[in-house]
Formats: structure tokens, sequence, C-alpha cells
């Protein structure tokens, strides 16, 4: 910039420096300058325009306009290579998963419990059959309108001959018999749907309440402790476990947090309950919670050789130990989740003074939902349960289904109900309806979080929701006697039966895969029968919006979201028919896989299990304590001796059923256009690329 050469300048004349003047630009924090030669500058007309442009308004001159549509123009370039690089990607990876060959047939499910063949078979087949006819149907259509049939006059026409004659038939047969059948199941679909959608409505408007009135669990009677004396406050005896079977990847960071908790030592007992089969994970969890008791911590290791009941066996083992009758309260975490250090202290209070209260929950946060799209689309869902279902029923109603880790039970609560049953494959569910039924209360703190960990492959997520969705239909057939000879009153039976079960257990499911995945592509090859635009399009963009409320920063998202939740029907489908009717892969539990993905918190507690806690609590009362890379330097070294012995491969894999849906919705959408339907050919194009999307499993975890 020249010197300034007014008032406190260079002293004016002949001889004073003459610089090129300059008009600094400060509407915003990047400066552009413009230079004006000293021409332009002497000239009137430079002031007049330069006041012109202050009263109308910033000017523009060519070159500047230029480079503002170059830039732009660049940016666009941008995108697009972005968008095309993307798409190569896309296609390499769909052309990488087809040549290898690996179908969800030959996916070896771990554990005893496998679905046979022939049942699995089966809805495949189902919807390969309806997937031949579309593409049947398509081709007679196509052939219709390259000979110029006129519909209608070959529908209503006396006796023609040949094809055209057949084709005659097949309308009069169409708009006869299939059409009003179908067009009864899509009006009884969409009663349902509007059935569920007003239940999700209604959820959504008490938690806008919930909020409003800033209504949350109260305690009964303070249980601060004593100024002069902390060991003084409300401690009870706590009895902490933690199951887990061949989890490797987080033993670690779940045993520290836990030993880590803020409570008195001599009040809590963990129990690391170990049904792992493989020898290097006893060893290595063995060697950890040995390392934890020469620290001080009051934990044991247990090992059942016979794997029997899963979790719920697990658990009701761990019960049956002599030292449990000194315990009040039992936490129970799964061996991803890592509890805040105060979380006993911001739960277990609640129960004092309060004998009717059997079960505290907490909601889980996740340290990987921004991992992949998969994992953000997880998280949208997670938060709706826990910020509107848990947190509306805990309010209204004092009754949810436990999600089995993140919680504290009544000891006496859980024995009154019959204990852990292996019954099912959704124990936490099954202990909560029949605690409910003995008249326990249930509170739900949503303002407590454990930090978890949520399944980054597609082959892990759906393993989960299909025991998610079995279990509770296995269950409905196994209480529905109970609950209607139980003395609950008749509205808590109502809530159970049509709400809990019928409604979000069952009609979800089925209405979401039979509505979306078969009969609107159906409506398609018989247009006689129609399913309303609102019920395509609006009513569902509306629900996937309430979904997505309590995670605001997910709205991007809500397209995918939509498509993603219909594309899962096919699983949840499978899942509920499977449970309903008792068919093999209802009892198949198999653990989720975990990558051990760490937050800031878990590293911490990682540097608590190399040095005494003690230790490390006077370092972070000085400030010294270890900086995140040294913590991340540490959470390495730790996990090296995790690296023995042979590591299980993790391939993708394409999934049949998924597959074959893809192909029919975008046979579907390819008859839509023959009719000139707009908004079904755009729903089915973009699901069926979602179906597809997923059949080649493309959304996950992508294995190299």
């Amino acid at each position: 910039m020249a010197p300034w050469t007014g008032l406190w300048g260079a002293r004016a004349g002949a001889g004073a420096y003459r610089g090129t003047p300059v008009v600094v630009k400060m509407e915003n924090p990047n400066w552009s300058i413009s230079e004006i030669s000293p021409e332009d500058a002497e000239d009137e007309d430079f002031l007049v325009s330069g006041a012109a442009r202050r009263k109308g308004g910033r000017g523009k001159n060519a070159k500047q306009i230029t480079w503002v549509l170059l830039l732009k123009a660049h940016r666009a370039a941008g995108c697009l290579a972005s968008l095309a690089s993307a798409a190569v990607t896309l296609g390499a990876a769909a052309r990488r998963r087809v040549a290898d060959g690996r179908t969800d047939a030959d996916a070896g499910a771990p554990g005893p419990a496998r679905e046979s063949p022939v049942l699995r078979s089966r809805f495949y087949a189902f919807i390969r059959a309806f997937l031949l006819l579309s593409l049947l149907l398509l081709a007679v259509e196509l052939a219709a309108r390259f000979h110029g049939w006129d519909l209608a006059a070959s529908a209503l026409a006396l006796p023609i001959i040949g094809v055209e004659s057949l084709y005659a038939s097949w309308l009069r047969l169409r708009a006869a018999y299939l059409a009003p059948l179908l067009q009864f199941l899509t009006d009884a679909c969409v009663v349902l749907f509007l059935i569920q959608s007003a239940d999700r409505l209604i959820q959504c408007l008490g938690s806008f309440y919930i909020t409003v009135k800033r209504i949350k669990p109260r305690l009964r009677s303070p249980a601060l402790p004593d100024a002069e004396d902390p060991d003084a406050g409300y401690y009870p005896m706590v009895l902490v476990q933690i199951p887990m079977c061949n989890e490797k990847e987080v033993y670690q960071q779940s045993i520290a947090a836990v030993c880590n908790l803020d409570w008195p030592r001599s009040n809590f007992l963990v129990q690391v309950l170990d049904d792992s089969d493989d020898p290097t994970t006893q060893s290595l969890i063995r060697e950890e919670v040995a390392k934890w008791q020469q620290t001080g911590a009051r934990i044991l290791y247990r090992h059942r050789v016979l794997r029997d009941g899963y979790k719920a066996g697990n658990l009701k083992s761990a019960m049956a130990c002599s030292y449990v009758k000194d315990y009040e309260f039992v936490a129970i975490f799964d061996a991803d989740f890592q509890p805040n250090t105060d979380f006993l202290k911001r739960t277990v209070p609640h129960f004092k003074d309060n004998d009717e209260l059997g079960l505290v929950q907490a909601r889980w946060s996740f340290v990987n939902k921004d991992e992949n799209l998969l994992t953000r689309l997880q998280n949208i869902n997670l938060c709706f349960h826990f910020e509107v279902e848990q947190q509306v029923n805990g309010v209204f109603l004092n009754f949810f289904g436990f999600n089995g880790t993140a919680g504290v039970w009544r000891i006496k609560a859980l024995e009154e109900s019959g204990g852990w049953m292996e019954r099912t494959t959704v124990e936490d569910m099954d202990i909560a309806v029949r605690a409910h039924l003995h008249g326990w209360k249930f509170i739900f703190l949503n303002d407590v979080e454990c930090q978890c960990e949520l399944p980054e492959s597609y082959e892990a997520y759906r393993k989960q929701q299909h025991r998610w969705h079995s279990g509770p239909m296995q269950l409905f057939r196994l209480c529905i006697p109970d609950i209607i000879k139980s003395k609950i009153s008749v509205w808590k039976k109502f809530n159970l039966i049509f709400l809990f079960f019928l409604l979000r257990k069952l009609i979800l499911p089925f209405y979401s895969f039979t509505l979306f995945c078969i009969i609107l592509p159906m409506t398609m090859f018989v247009p006689e029968a129609e399913l309303p635009d609102w019920v395509v399009c609006y009513i569902p963009a509306l629900m996937s919006l309430l979904n997505i409320l309590p995670s605001p920063k997910s709205f991007p998202f809500i397209i995918p979201y939509l498509l993603f939740e219909n594309t899962m029907s096919v699983t949840k489908f499978n899942a509920m028919i499977s449970g309903l009717f008792q068919l093999g892969s209802a009892y198949e539990w198999v653990v989720t896989k975990k990558s051990g993905r760490s937050s800031e918190g878990d590293l911490i507690s990682l540097a608590a299990a190399a040095a005494p806690p003690r230790e490390l609590r006077q370092q972070q009362k000085t400030g010294s304590a270890p900086s995140l890379e040294a913590l991340m330097v540490l959470k390495e070294e730790q996990a090296s001796p995790k690296k023995e012995g042979k590591k299980q491969k993790k391939h993708n894999r394409i999934y049949k059923k998924e597959l074959a849906l893809s192909l029919l919705l975008l046979t579907a959408a390819a008859r839509s256009l023959l009719t000139k339907q707009g908004i079904h050919f755009y729903f089915l194009l973009f699901q069926g690329i979602s179906f597809l999307l997923v059949g080649l499993d493309l959304i996950g975890e992508q294995v190299e």
C-alpha cells in the first residue's frame, strides 16, 4: 500500500511522493483491493463515480464479474469431478463384489443355531417369483405398445383372433379379479399405515410436551453426600456385570471404564462374564482382570464351559453365585459400553425411598456415528428410539423395553419376576415385560448417556436387526396368556398387546415390506388398483421428518434414511415371520461384531489401566494428565497383544433378497413410464437403486 499523503503524511508540494491511490473494500474479512491508475484518480469522474457507488451500492466491473463466473465454474467442475470419481469408485466396488461371488447364502453364521437352507430359500423364492412375474408382465405391455394395440378397445372387443385375443382376455381377468383383490390389500395396508403413523405422531407430540415442560424424573429424596465425609452418602451395594463373548476388540476399554466408576470400592463388585470359546481371547481377558485386581479393584472373572442360553444363560449363571445376596442392585453393561465415572451416582439415587422402582435405564451415545452412511442412518433411528419412544413411555407409562445394557436393576425385582430366562433371543424385553406384569415401575434418564459402538458393516447390522425383530414375536407368543391373566389395568394390557407388540413389532415391518416392496410394484402392472400419491410420498416424508428431529444434524440424510428404512423392511419382515411361526432362524444368536472404536474418554480409561487410579487422579488435578496423542500411542501399544493368532478375514457379500427386490422395483419403475405415473416412477426408481446398493453391500464398511 502506498504511503499516506494526507494530514499526518509527508509534506505536500512538488517533491512530495505521489503513490497509487487505492480503494479498500471491507464488507467482509477477505479484503479486496482495486488499483486505480493515477490518471483515473486525477479525473473528476472518478470522484463522482465513487460517490455514486457509495449511494447506489458496490459497483462491479466486467473483469470482476468474469472472475466470479470463472470461480463458480471451477467449483462446479470440482463437484462434477467429485461425483464422477465417486461413481467410478462405486462401479469398481460393485464390479469387485460381483467378481468375488460371495453371497449371504454362504456367509456362515457362527453358533449352533443356524438357519436351514430350505427355510432360508423360501422367502427368496417368493421374491424371485414376483420378479419373474413382473418381467413377464413388462414384456407383455411392451409388446402391446409396440404393436399399437388400443388397451381400452382390446378390453371391450368381441372375439379377436390370435395374440390380441389373449391380451384382451388378460385385461378382462385383470380388471375383474386381480384388481379388486390387490385394491383390498392396498386399502388394508394403508389403514395399518395410517394407524402406525398416528401412533408415531402422538409419541412425537408427547416428546414435544416433555421438552417444553422440562419434565424429567426427580429424586424422591436428595442423596447428596456429607460435605465433611463424602463416604457418608447413599452408597448401597451394587453388582456390576459385563457379559461378553469373543469380543477382544473392546474388552479393555469396557473393563477400564467400569473399574473407574466413582463409587466406594467396598460397595461394588465387578463380574466379567466371559463366554468366549477362543482360548486366546480368554487368556487376554483373564490377564486384564488380574491387572485390575492388582490395582485394588474388586473384580472377578467368570467363564462358562457350556454356553447354554447365550446372554440370558450367562447372566442367570452369574446371579446364582452365593455372594449376590449381599448386593441390592445390579448394573449391566455390554462389552462395547463405556459408562462415565459418575454413572452410578446419577442412576442409583433414584431408587432411594422409591420401593416400586425396579429399573433405571440410561440412553446410548455412539463413538462412531459419523464413520459411514450406515452408522449415520442407525444414529437417526436410535436417537428417535431413546429421545421419543423410551422417554415418552417412561414418563407417561412407567414402562418401556429394557435395552439390555446401560441400566440398573433392583435385584429384588429380577427375582420376583422370575429372573433371566433363555426362552427367547430378547432376554432384556422378556424380563421387562414380566417385571411390568408384577407391578414394578421403570425410569428412563435421557440426560445420562453411556457410550457404545454401532455396527459398521451391513452384515453385522443385518444380523443384529434380525435378532431384534424375531425375538419380540417369540416373546409375544409366550407371554400373551400371562398378560391376559395378569392383574394390571385394562389400559396397560391394551398398551402391551396392541401398541407394544402388535403395532410396533408386527404391523410396522409387515406393512413396510408389503405396501412399498410388493403392492406398490404390482399396482404398476395392475393399474386398475390405485395407490394414492400421499401414501407413496407425503406421509412417509412427514414420518421421516419426525424421526429425524431428535438428531437435527442428520437432516441432510432424510431421503437416504427414508429409502434405507424401506430397504431394511425385507430383513425385518423375514425376522418377524420367523419369530412368529418359530422357524429355524428365530433362535439364531450372533454376537454383533465390534471394531473397537475409542473416544477420548475411552483412551483416558486405558490410561487408568496403565497407571494406578490414585496416580491418574493426581495427574488430572495437577493438569499433567497425558495428552490425546500419548493416549493414542498407549492404545496401540495395549492393542498389540491382540494381534496374536490368526485374524478372521472379513468380506463384503452380495445379498440375494435385496438384489432381487431391486430388480423388481426397477422393472416396476420402467412399467410406470408407460402409464405416466410420475411420483410413483421416481419413488420406485430411487427405492430400486437403494435396494441395489444394499444388495451389493455398498452402504457400510468396505473391505479391500
